[in-house]
């Protein structure tokens, strides 16, 4: 039996999925494979893998005492990084749920530029390493994942000052135009196909995240956008906002909340089939924005929260 890779895929997942769960089959599937693998044996989008065989007599066996141990569930994704590639599998609050998630910019588009000191903030790496930060937390809950915006010698970084680069490239792995026009249908067209692909999930969202850019007065909390007419657009960028004040109010009381929820005309908003939201973490230009960018924990928490909306969203 075969099976061809797909974005999210990995050993563990595979075998659990094929009833192939005791630790052996770990190693008869790499001998099978050894050639096929990439590096530390993570599986390659779009090539056919061999399943090992479960033999009938291997079922056969003396029956044990189950223990009450939660067993040890994980996937691998190479995308987060050596430090965070293993992402422990917690529930299945998402199952069903398919997500296409677009970091803003990247390739030779940096996209907006703020400053501290000499230090250079690029919009696009700080809402990338928010982008995978959600997504892992998204896995983590059953769900699937696509990567629309993809860096492979990134990953999640917990630097206060994110070193720009331009090797970004769009699912699966195609060079990122400088065009704007262009970039965004290339991104369209991505998303769309994966969509009209996909068999599993009963519910898929496109969400796209940027950092707007104003003046260095201009304060902004978080900003939901959805397409006018989309009511799952719509619910689902209000259950987020919601979600992100509930957040602020419990751990900082008194701080008020200013960011809300409105229509746009977006062309990523328009032209991608899934329902999609558009989200602005805040201003790269002012100071107290700037200090929700940097801190790694800052990055963490808005993922988090991120995904907390989406868990709400998903139970409606």
């Amino acid at each position: 039996m075969t099976f061809t890779a797909k974005s999210g895929d990995n050993i563990y997942r595979i075998l659990q999925n094929n009833g192939l769960t005791d630790s052996h089959f770990i190693e008869e599937f790499i001998n099978l494979n050894k050639n096929k693998l990439g590096k530390d044996n993570a599986l390659i989008i779009g090539r056919k893998y061999i399943l090992p065989k479960l033999i009938e007599s291997q079922t056969d066996t003396i029956e044990v005492p189950i223990l009450d141990v939660p067993q040890v569930r994980f996937i691998t994704e190479p995308l987060f990084g050596r430090d965070a590639e293993h992402v422990d599998l917690i529930d299945q609050k998402l199952k069903g749920g398919v997500f296409y998630l677009v970091s803003g910019h990247g390739g030779p588009d940096p996209g907006a530029i703020g400053k501290i000191g000499k230090n250079v903030l690029c919009e696009d790496e700080y809402a990338y390493d928010v982008t995978l930060r959600f997504g892992r937390e998204l896995l983590r809950h059953g769900a699937k994942v696509y990567f629309i915006v993809r860096d492979p010698s990134d990953g999640i970084r917990n630097e206060l000052y994110l070193r720009n680069n331009k090797d970004e490239v769009c699912y699966p792995n195609s060079e990122i135009p400088l065009n704007q026009v262009e970039r965004l249908k290339q991104r369209v067209d991505a998303i769309n196909v994966l969509y009209r692909n996909e068999r599993q999930g009963t519910y898929k969202r496109c969400i796209e995240i940027h950092v707007d850019a104003r003046n260095n007065k201009k304060n902004i909390d978080l900003f939901f956008y959805f397409n006018e007419g989309s009511k799952n657009g719509e619910r689902l960028a209000n259950t987020l906002r919601t979600t992100v004040e509930q957040k602020y109010q419990l751990k900082q009381p008194g701080r008020g909340y200013t960011g809300d929820v409105s229509s746009r005309d977006l062309y990523m908003l328009k032209k991608t089939i899934p329902t999609a939201v558009f989200i602005e973490l805040g201003n790269i230009n002012h100071a107290r924005d700037q200090q929700r960018l940097i801190y790694e924990n800052n990055r963490q928490a808005i993922a988090k929260w991120l995904c907390d909306g989406v868990i709400e969203d998903f139970g409606k």
